[in-house]
């Protein structure tokens, strides 16, 4: 791909521009800046975490997946992540795989609902 003015300027005027693509809706040239900053500081869970929703919401489920472990890896408890994990597994037809996830983002909001007791 050719370099576009998108991809220039301070960490900060990058992470902007994504932001305003993302809420555009222009979810592949968000998903460009933000593998720029991510690449950057791949530390950062804001950046990656918002890529993986741009990955998500341009159906680029495999690579939302691996954002979103990274971020996992970093941040076990990290409850958007774990949700969005989930969503994105469930997205892709494995269910059974998403469970644990999204029951683990709604133990770590407080959204629990009491077990029968047998």
């Amino acid at each position: 791909m050719n370099d576009t003015y998108y991809e220039f300027g301070t960490a900060a005027e990058r992470w902007d521009r994504a932001q305003m693509f993302f809420d555009a809706k222009e979810y592949l040239t968000a998903a460009r800046i933000l593998g720029g900053l991510v690449d950057e500081a791949p530390e950062l869970v804001a950046p990656r975490l918002l890529l993986a929703r741009a990955y998500y919401h341009s159906a680029r489920l495999a690579k939302a997946e691996a954002e979103l472990l990274a971020v996992l890896e970093r941040d076990p408890v990290e409850e958007y992540a774990r949700l969005m994990l989930g969503r994105t597994l469930e997205r892709q037809g494995r269910a059974s795989e998403a469970a644990p996830h999204l029951r683990m983002a709604a133990a770590l909001v407080g959204d629990v609902q009491p077990r029968d007791v047998p």
